[in-house]
């Protein structure tokens, strides 16, 4: 399955260190990131991928939500279909 992540927040050091390592740990593999920073803001946009049958969205965001809360981030997570339906109506 693929999906869309979002993450924003103040930037600050380890933020993508701390996202990438979770989505390792689920065998999440990343196929596409965009990141800059705003001023003080950190955006990264990372299109990835992974076998829902092993892990689903709802678990990715539950781990997620650990670094959210730690990096004091905002992390989205949905997948590819939903976020491209959205993006085309």
């Amino acid at each position: 399955m693929f999906a869309i992540m979002t993450v924003t927040g103040a930037d600050h050091t380890g933020i993508i260190a701390a996202v990438t390592t979770t989505l390792a740990e689920q065998e999440i593999n990343i196929l596409d990131v965009s990141q800059t920073i705003m001023d003080e803001w950190f955006t990264m946009i990372l299109r990835v991928e992974f076998d829902e049958h092993a892990t689903d969205i709802s678990t990715i965001q539950k781990r997620i939500l650990e670094v959210e809360q730690a990096q004091g981030l905002i992390i989205r997570i949905q997948s590819e279909a939903l976020f491209t339906a959205v993006n085309e109506i």
